[in-house]
């Protein structure tokens, strides 16, 4: 396989055409190896417009997703960013190239150490990452500029929304197959936050965040 050939098609023919149109996100993807971050066994499918997966039943995003959720965050160089669902460490990668200071968490402690060492590899010193349950975020290294959960929920606890400083931004998709959204939230004065549906979309979910309940007749 042509290393660079694939990576060019990944973002000419999926992200491009997924309205990723913002020059420093593009570069970004040029630049930060996907192929590092995915499981050797899987290697072949680092370009590909699929979830990959990763131990313990868990994936990594379609990279078209994945580029889209980081554009619409807007991570600027000052910012400190909170990424909820660590994976192989591949958005934290990016978050760690345009903010001033990345946490991720992730709860299974194979994925925490996976995206460890992936991010070693790859030399990145502005990211930590924790084995942490990330439903009640982490308050004690908050406010945060930027939330981003990687991976969807049925809907965004207001505990994470808390850990907002005022204007800043979370990211999350939301809802149920088969329909879910990408959804920005923005932290207004007092305790208001604006809403913005960004794109239709379907992840797997995260862990451990509550599924609405289903009433049985």
């Amino acid at each position: 396989m042509n290393i660079e050939q694939a990576r060019f098609n990944m973002i000419e023919q999926q992200i491009r055409p997924w309205e990723v149109l913002d020059p420093a996100v593009l570069q970004l993807l040029a630049v930060v190896k996907r192929e590092d971050f995915v499981p050797p066994a899987y290697r072949a499918l680092a370009f590909v417009d699929t979830e990959v997966p990763l131990p313990e039943g868990q994936c990594m995003l379609a990279p078209r997703v994945e580029a889209r959720l980081l554009q619409e965050l807007k991570v600027q160089r000052h910012e400190s960013v909170l990424e909820v669902g660590a994976g192989s460490g591949f958005m934290a990668a990016l978050l760690g190239h345009r903010a001033r200071r990345v946490i991720t968490l992730d709860n299974r402690a194979t994925l925490a150490r996976m995206a460890a060492d992936n991010l070693k590899r790859a030399g990145i010193t502005n990211v930590e990452v924790r084995e942490a349950d990330g439903r009640n975020g982490l308050a004690e290294a908050g406010p945060f500029d930027a939330i981003v959960l990687s991976g969807s929920v049925a809907s965004v606890p207001e505990v994470l929304l808390a850990q907002l400083k005022p204007g800043g931004r979370l990211i999350a998709i939301e809802g149920a197959e088969p329909m879910m959204q990408a959804t920005l939230y923005t932290a207004q004065s007092g305790k208001a936050f604006a809403k913005t549906v960004l794109f239709d979309t379907v992840a797997p979910r995260l862990d451990g965040f509550a599924e609405p309940t289903r009433f049985h007749f």
